[in-house]
């Protein structure tokens, strides 16, 4: 079991089970939301993650076009996570909000076309130029 939490911990998330994936997000939108390059998420069926504390939802429309729904906590403006329309079966849950230096590492790199020429992630990420293709939704 996980947990995570934001910066003043009102808002808080319990997942009982591993995440099912981890995964890198360089899209404009993500840089922007995070206040640096990029973004590291895991996912989780939103069955096995119980949130606790009052969320401020923000819904944008990802660089995918779809829209993405991201909750934040309204007293410390931490994002802790957020549920994307296309998957309403999946939570992505920000991997900073649960501060845990052992996480697993990305095994996906989405939006590599918006990636820093700086980073580098390991050789055996799997990487999209863009976003998951809609065939490709089963990895998560």
């Amino acid at each position: 079991m996980s947990d995570a939490q934001c910066v003043c911990g009102a808002l808080r998330l319990k997942m009982r089970e591993p995440t099912k994936l981890v995964a890198a997000c360089h899209c404009l939108a993500c840089q922007r939301r995070t206040g640096t390059s990029f973004s590291v998420n895991a996912f989780y069926a939103t069955d096995t993650v119980e949130v606790s504390g009052a969320a401020r939802e923000f819904i944008r429309v990802a660089d995918s076009g779809r829209n993405v729904r991201m909750y934040f906590c309204p007293a410390c403006g931490s994002t802790v996570y957020w549920k994307p329309d296309a998957l309403p079966t999946i939570i992505g849950v920000a991997v900073g909000a649960l501060a845990d230096p052992n996480f697993p590492a990305p095994t996906l790199s989405i939006f590599e076309r918006d990636k820093h020429h700086w980073i580098t992630l390991p050789e055996a990420v799997e990487r999209f130029r863009t976003s998951l293709d809609d065939d490709r939704s089963d990895i998560i």
